[in-house]
C-alpha cells in the first residue's frame, strides 16, 4: 500500500483506553456476561478489550457474529443482514455487544434489538469510536473508546475494501 495514513489513536493511547474500560465494565453488574463481537471490524478491538477484561477479574463467555451493511463500500446500504449468528442462547444473560464504531447506529440497533427479542436481560454496546452525528437510528453506546472525527477511519480492524484491518492504530486516509 503506498497510501499514507494519518494517526488518529496510536497504540499506546488505544491500550490505555481499553484498560479504562475494562474497568468501567468490571463494576457495572453484569450476571452471566456472554460478550458478543460483532466481525469483521471489532476483531482487533475486541480481543484486546477481552484480555483488559480478564486482567479486571469479569468472568465472561465470547460468541461472535457477523452483520453487514457497507459490503465493499465506504457508506452503510441502509440494508443490515446476519452473515454469521451466535452459537448460544442469550435468554436470561446479560450481553455486551462489542463493535469498532457506532455511526449511523443501523447494525448495532439491530443487534441489540435482536438479542433483547431473543431473552436477553439487556444488551449493551460497547465501541471503540462513536460517531454521533452520523446516527440515524435511535441508539447510543454505554461505553465508548473515543469520539470519532468525521472522517473515514481505518486500522485497528477496520477496513477501506478489505485492506488496512492490520495497521496496529487507529487513522485515516487523508
Amino acid at each position: 500500500m503506498t497510501e499514507t495514513i494519518e494517526v488518529l489513536y496510536d497504540e499506546a493511547t488505544l491500550s490505555k483506553r481499553n484498560e479504562e474500560l475494562a474497568t468501567s465494565i468490571a463494576t457495572a453488574g453484569y450476571k452471566k456476561l456472554l460478550v458478543v463481537a460483532v466481525l469483521k471490524g471489532s476483531f482487533i478491538f475486541a480481543a484486546d478489550l477481552l484480555r483488559a477484561l480478564y486482567r479486571a477479574g469479569v468472568p465472561l463467555e465470547v460468541e461472535f457474529m457477523s452483520l453487514s451493511s457497507y459490503g465493499t463500500g465506504t457508506k452503510s446500504s441502509g440494508t443490515v443482514k446476519v452473515v454469521r449468528d451466535i452459537e448460544v442462547i442469550v435468554k436470561g444473560r446479560d450481553v455486551l455487544l462489542i463493535d469498532d464504531i457506532l455511526e449511523s447506529g443501523r447494525t448495532l440497533a439491530f443487534a441489540r434489538n435482536l438479542l433483547l427479542e431473543r431473552g436477553a436481560n439487556r444488551a449493551d454496546v460497547a465501541v471503540l469510536l462513536d460517531k454521533p452525528g452520523k446516527r440515524v437510528a435511535e441508539i447510543n453506546a454505554d461505553y465508548v473508546g473515543f469520539e470519532c472525527p468525521d472522517k473515514f477511519v481505518v486500522g485497528y480492524g477496520m477496513d477501506k475494501a478489505h485492506s488496512y484491518r492490520e495497521v496496529p492504530f487507529v487513522g485515516y486516509l487523508p
